[in-house]
């Protein structure tokens, strides 16, 4: 097939190609500096090929606490890009299938993160821009299908870790950060502190499976969402734990302040939807994934740990 990528460069565009390349797909994944997203026009150099799928990854975000100050550009610029490539799509590309991905983010704190509660309530004050933005490419979709019967997929993964993640002066997610502080600790003996008792729950997805799962899903089926992850969630304390052993730093020396306020205590994907089309789905065990993540930062602390 010929496959179409945005925000092919990304932590996880850079995936889906190289995957799909060794199915022996036709890939076409510009930079963002060949094609700027935010503009109208941009896409239509590519106009002189038909494609099969589009898979849709570009997006406008940070880690951590950017978003606060950012909202507004956050939203600008994600409906610019989502729009465009929307309506690149509907405009001269209406035989492909097109593939995007949304965020756990969307689903409302108070809400069971089931795919039919997508839209259901209202996302996290410190995720909102980025959230209602994909809800917005959700809408997109549906409403595209709906009129003009275009064909769609809508995954939904929990926050993703692996090696392989950016090297530039970003924010760092979740696993990543967990990782920078306990091995400043190790090597320049700094106190390693994290925020809340330790025992809130979350969910990682590791990023070569959700990829895998992703590209079976989309041969299944058709216009509907999907959440992808294993639905089973950790404590900060497991994974903090976990990342000692690997890299050889005592836990107790670990401390946590309870004064500080963490969020909800838990946040776990719904998986029934998904294990209900692949019933012998399989996820990388964690104590696998947090290894192979610790062991490509350990290559790369002198950038990452600045």
């Amino acid at each position: 097939m010929d496959i179409f990528i945005t925000g092919a460069n990304g932590f996880l565009g850079k995936r889906f190609v190289s995957a799909l390349k060794k199915s022996g797909h036709k890939i076409t994944a510009p930079s963002s500096k060949d094609c700027d997203l935010t503009k109208q026009n941009a896409l239509l150099k590519f106009n002189n090929k038909k494609y099969d799928q589009i898979f849709h990854l570009a997006v406008w975000t940070r880690a951590g606490s950017w978003l606060a100050g950012h909202s507004g550009e956050a939203w600008l610029i994600n409906q610019q890009i989502n729009t465009n490539v929307l309506s690149w799509w509907k405009q001269y590309q209406p035989q492909a299938k097109l593939i995007a991905i949304g965020t756990s983010t969307s689903y409302g704190e108070k809400e069971k993160m089931i795919e039919s509660n997508y839209m259901a309530s209202q996302p996290a004050d410190n995720f909102y821009t980025y959230a209602m933005a994909k809800r917005m490419l959700y809408i997109g979709l549906k409403s595209f299908h709906d009129q003009f019967r275009l064909n769609y997929l809508y995954v939904v993964p929990d926050t993703l870790y692996g090696p392989e993640y950016h090297l530039d002066d970003r924010p760092l997610h979740l696993i990543y950060e967990l990782i920078r502080k306990v091995l400043r600790g190790k090597i320049y003996g700094e106190p390693v502190m994290f925020y809340g008792n330790g025992f809130n729950k979350r969910e990682v997805v590791f990023v070569d499976d959700f990829v895998k799962i992703t590209i079976r899903i989309n041969k299944k089926i058709r216009n509907d969402i999907i959440n992808i992850a294993p639905e089973k969630e950790y404590t900060l304390r497991q994974y903090v734990k976990l990342i000692c052993e690997k890299i050889d730093y005592d836990f107790n020396k670990v401390k946590f302040d309870n004064s500080k306020n963490v969020g909800i205590s838990s946040r776990c994907l719904s998986a029934k939807k998904l294990k209900k089309i692949l019933p012998n789905i399989k996820f990388t065990p964690i104590e696998t994934g947090i290894s192979k993540t610790v062991d490509w930062f350990l290559k790369n602390k002198n950038t990452l740990l600045k």
